[in-house]
């Protein structure tokens, strides 16, 4: 089979409106490599042919000017490199974004930088791609104003690794399964991965921090996330990793630290006769490590580090099970018995209850007073000398002593 290239070079590109490079586009065979020299190129250009195109050399810049999507891309093996994307418009309903992909399969963007654009990359319908190495930024507005970074919206077996999204809204996953998010970094962001209806996922090694939310997975299931740093979550309510409604989850050798709440878990397992996976994670220095809201049984929460935290267990719903999940073999800073086997299994259970003096609990405003010495006064009391007979929440049958590896 005899493959056609055609390569088009441009060293000094003086008239924007005469948008040369969709041209290029236009007359090029399909399977061509189009080589952009530094420049500044006119965006809003459309892409419906297998086509590639890289930016040789720094200084490649497409240019939006501010008005819709940068480039937009129709079908399938279609590839991007090298190149830096500005100024999209700024219009919510239109999804005005870098780059648009629809409707293809394995395509590429990678190496690429994107500023001053609503949205990122907004990938509809796109299977068996990769989206790696970009670094990406929205425009300069308020939190909820800016656009999601990146997006996968009913795409499926994508691979998505080593991104950057820095003060942009979300990275999103929705309605979307069987792709890897593996080793991407999220910083002054919303939630810095949220999926929705999405399963079989794949989420290893990214690393977030100062975000509202490191990673939520709502309505999902059989995914696994592991080994993956969320680092202080912002503001009184920051979430480091959040379930609602998930079922079959595995949440494995996770770093979780300097956040409001560790862990929330919402009806998780949400399906009968399923289980979620919590094991080898650690928690670490959270005012709540793992926070149960609603009825929340049936995880296996097991070899965890539970450490440095205000409140290891919060439940918030009364007459809710957290004491109907699989809890055993976690270490827990503040346990108190002793091992004389030297076995590392404390001699002792480590019960956790919940005293009604705790007014926090169900009184979210007490919690601008955490940490202050009256509230420690109080708490301490209230563990001494309880009023009324406190909730049990937990038992940990065999916790450990001290922290292995």
């Amino acid at each position: 089979m005899l493959r056609i290239f055609f390569i088009f070079h441009v060293f000094i590109l003086s008239l924007l409106s005469a948008n040369t490079l969709q041209n290029a586009i236009d007359n090029a065979p399909e399977g061509s490599i189009l080589k952009l020299s530094a420049g500044i190129y006119k965006g809003n250009i459309l892409i419906n042919k297998p086509i590639t195109i890289i930016g040789i050399e720094d200084g490649v810049i497409i240019d939006g000017e501010g008005k819709g999507t940068v480039i937009t891309t129709k079908g399938s093996y279609i590839t991007l490199k090298n190149l830096k994307i500005i100024g999209s418009g700024d219009r919510h309903e239109n999804l005005d974004s870098a780059i648009t992909m629809q409707e293809g399969k394995q395509c590429e963007i990678s190496n690429c930088v994107i500023e001053d654009c609503l949205f990122g990359i907004d990938a509809q319908m796109i299977n068996n791609s990769i989206i790696s190495n970009n670094k990406i930024t929205s425009k300069d507005l308020d939190l909820g104003l800016r656009g999601d970074g990146l997006r996968l919206w009913y795409s499926n077996d994508n691979i998505i690794k080593n991104n950057s999204l820095i003060k942009s809204r979300d990275m999103v996953i929705w309605y979307s399964h069987g792709n890897e998010i593996v080793e991407n970094y999220g910083e002054y962001c919303r939630y810095s991965l949220h999926f929705m209806y999405a399963g079989k996922n794949i989420i290893k090694n990214n690393h977030y921090k100062f975000n509202s939310v490191g990673i939520f997975f709502m309505y999902s299931k059989d995914s696994i996330a592991i080994g993956n740093v969320v680092k202080s979550s912002l503001g009184a309510t920051g979430m480091g990793i959040g379930l609602k409604d998930v079922s079959n989850f595995t949440l494995q050798d996770n770093t979780v630290i300097y956040c409001a709440q560790g862990m929330y878990i919402d009806r998780s397992p949400f399906e009968p006769d399923t289980k979620n996976w919590i094991t080898g994670n650690k928690f670490l220095y959270n005012a709540e490590a793992l926070h149960f809201h609603s009825l929340s049984e049936n995880n296996v929460i097991k070899n965890n580090t539970i450490m440095g935290n205000i409140e290891d267990i919060v439940n918030d719903s009364r007459g809710s099970k957290t004491n109907e999940n699989e809890i055993v073999g976690n270490y827990w800073d503040n346990y108190v018995g002793f091992d004389r086997n030297g076995d590392n299994i404390g001699d002792t259970t480590h019960r956790v209850y919940q005293y009604a003096d705790q007014l926090w609990i169900y009184n979210p405003d007490v919690k601008f007073f955490y940490g202050s010495p009256v509230i420690s006064l109080l708490n301490f009391l209230a563990k001494l000398a309880p009023f009324t007979k406190p909730l049990f929440l937990l038992e940990d049958e065999k916790p450990k002593v001290r922290i292995e590896g």
